[in-house]
């Protein structure tokens, strides 16, 4: 009997490229994923453990200056998408001196001062770190294009630049998981309400966010041309359905995983003689 083929990677499955049409894609869709919400819960689990074996191993590769790899998840996506859940419930899997957490606000003045990509250059993690992007450089192609914040010259030269960056980047020894967390216009309503019948969850309402939302249709055209413009062989984009919070957090947990796998991590190896040092201690 032949051999059956192995399950495509979840990478190859989300992953984009061409003309993209997010309204064409499922928010509560679960590619890739057989089981149901209580399933999801122990697979979550189950890959935490194998996050934190290769998260130590990278981390041990960049203190030990054995390996320049590192690795840097982007994640984007509309209000309410799920970027400060996934820094929790993934993130969290792992050990947080190995991390390094980025969330992007408004500029500030120092930072309107240089182009676009200094402050993020800033915070690229260092070899052996897994850094998380809570939005990136991308809100300067997002909102620079939607709020008509930049001419349409500097919004393609940034495309440009964003490609060059990111290419420099994995050059450089690093790996990008870039993740569009995709919900729909009901399922952000869904939860803004939540969150104004929640008073524990005031504190993340912003009135702010009603003026976006009523631009949600010019971001979806702004992150459609997004996604085809930077979806490249060096750092691929991923459309990750997001409608359902058990998912998307396995979903990207996976998608760090399979990148984490093929970096083919190995412990460094020690430059002294275990044995002479073992009779030392011994004898001490």
């Amino acid at each position: 009997m032949s051999k059956s083929s192995p399950p495509p990677s979840l990478s190859s499955q989300l992953s984009v490229s061409g003309h993209v049409d997010l309204s064409t894609f499922d928010s509560r869709a679960t590619t890739g994923f057989d089981g149901k919400k209580k399933d999801a819960a122990e697979a979550l689990a189950a890959i935490g453990e194998e996050l934190d074996d290769l998260q130590e191993k990278l981390f041990a590769g960049g203190r030990a200056g054995t390996s320049d790899a590192k690795v840097l998840v982007v994640l984007q996506g509309m209000d309410t998408s799920g970027k400060g859940g996934i820094v929790r419930h993934v993130a969290g899997l792992v050990d947080p001196q190995g991390l390094s957490i980025t969330s992007f606000k408004k500029p500030t003045p120092e930072e309107l001062e240089h182009d676009f990509l200094w402050r993020i250059e800033n915070a690229l993690p260092e070899a052996g770190m897994i850094g998380i992007f809570d939005r990136s450089h991308y809100e300067d192609v997002l909102i620079g294009r939607v709020r008509h914040l930049a001419d349409e010259k500097e919004i393609d030269r940034r495309y440009i630049a964003i490609n060059d960056f990111e290419r420099s980047f994995k050059a450089s020894g690093g790996v990008i998981v870039k993740c569009f967390l995709h919900i729909t216009a009901d399922d952000q309503k869904e939860r803004l309400v939540a969150r104004l019948d929640d008073p524990t969850k005031h504190w993340k309402y912003n009135s702010a966010d009603l003026d976006e939302r009523a631009l949600w249709d010019d971001y979806q055209v702004a992150y459609g041309v997004a996604l085809e413009r930077c979806s490249t062989g060096n750092a691929a984009w991923h459309v990750v359905p997001s409608g359902r919070k058990w998912y998307r957090n396995w979903a990207v947990a996976t998608l760090l995983l399979e990148q984490l796998r093929a970096l083919d991590l190995q412990w460094p190896e020690g430059d002294f003689d275990v044995d002479a040092e073992k009779a030392r201690l011994a004898a001490m």
